[in-house]
């Protein structure tokens, strides 16, 4: 088997079959690709809804419906299916992660195919991105940095420009080109990488598990290409809400970013980091006050970091509870 496709489902049930139809009819140059539908413990009626809908598609034996036994989050339920398929005999040569609310354009998929064909050196690979009414998304990034957490928190044009190197979300490149990381999106994964550097890390239930995977997979000699050859229509954030600045930040997001700092950076980097977030915060925060505008952050999110990172005591993971023998 070339290809494995996988896509999450949590509570989205209609929508991850809009863009399982919408995918299938990018596959016809893989007659043999495989589409796994993970749900991922939505707790509502989605298992059912999507194997009645699989069946009524009449699209057989080549997309599967799993269900997880626990929702533990974007890796968690890719992991799922990925890790089935590669203790399989015939295990696939690329894996596909396609998210839920994501609809690849013409040539989407193949064009992530061809690239890593054509280039045997690159690991990973990941789309252009755009919104359904066309607006392009930032999919394309480099990796976190004591400087760029101070530069995100100030949000200060001049101080972007001089740290502009160290500006995780610059602009998208106009050309296929070497990048540090992408959204998981639309991400196409050499089996060898897996094989090199393991699953995607579990213990990120949300967010930085993209970011993680990828920093292993270049360290482990691996690097990432952004394709502008392949793109996809995008939603975002349907699941989580992310995006409501009305919203508090949820806790999966301080967990997640917790462990990132840390597993890369180590306790020491971990706490200048926060210190360069929160720094920076305050100085955005008065800037704002002092020129009576909006601050533009979700509502509580410094107060929320705070309490997070001084806390005492192990840090809650933003995982739900895990049920025994799972």
């Amino acid at each position: 088997m070339k290809l494995l496709i996988v896509t999450v489902n949590y509570r989205t049930p209609a929508m991850t079959l809009e863009s399982v139809a919408a995918l299938r009819a990018q596959l016809r140059a893989f007659p043999d690709a495989q589409v796994v539908i993970v749900d991922n413990d939505s707790g509502d009626d989605s298992l059912e809804v999507l194997r009645d809908g699989v069946d009524r598609a009449g699209w057989g034996e080549s997309v599967e419906v799993l269900a997880s036994p626990w929702n533990g989050g974007f890796a968690w339920g890719n992991n799922w299916a990925i890790r089935r398929a590669l203790e399989e005999v015939e295990r696939p040569d690329y894996v596909y992660l396609l998210n839920s609310d994501a609809y690849p354009d013409t040539r989407g998929v193949e064009a992530l195919v061809d690239h890593l064909e054509r280039n045997p050196a690159v690991g990973i690979a990941g789309s252009f991105v755009h919104g359904i009414d066309g607006a392009t998304h930032r999919t394309a990034f480099r990796f976190p940095s004591i400087a760029s957490e101070f530069e995100t928190a100030i949000g200060i044009g001049l101080v972007s420009k001089l740290l502009a190197r160290h500006i995780v979300s610059p602009e998208l490149p106009r050309s296929t080109t070497r990048v540090d990381w992408l959204a998981g999106a639309s991400m196409l994964i050499r089996r060898e990488v897996f094989e090199d550097v393991g699953l995607m890390d579990e213990g990120f239930f949300l967010y930085y598990e993209e970011t993680d995977f990828c920093r292993r997979a270049q360290q482990a000699g691996w690097p990432t290409a952004y394709v502008i050859e392949s793109s996809i229509s995008h939603i975002g954030s349907v699941s989580t809400g992310i995006q409501d600045l009305s919203k508090p930040t949820p806790t999966f997001w301080y967990a997640s970013r917790h462990r990132y700092f840390r597993k890369h950076h180590g306790r020491t980097g971990l706490w200048v980091a926060n210190f360069a977030y929160v720094l920076g915060g305050l100085i955005r925060r008065a800037r704002s006050f002092l020129m009576r505008r909006p601050s533009h952050e979700p509502r509580g999110h410094m107060r929320g970091f705070l309490r997070f990172n001084l806390q005492p005591g192990p840090k809650a993971s933003g995982h739900p509870p895990r049920p025994d023998g799972v």
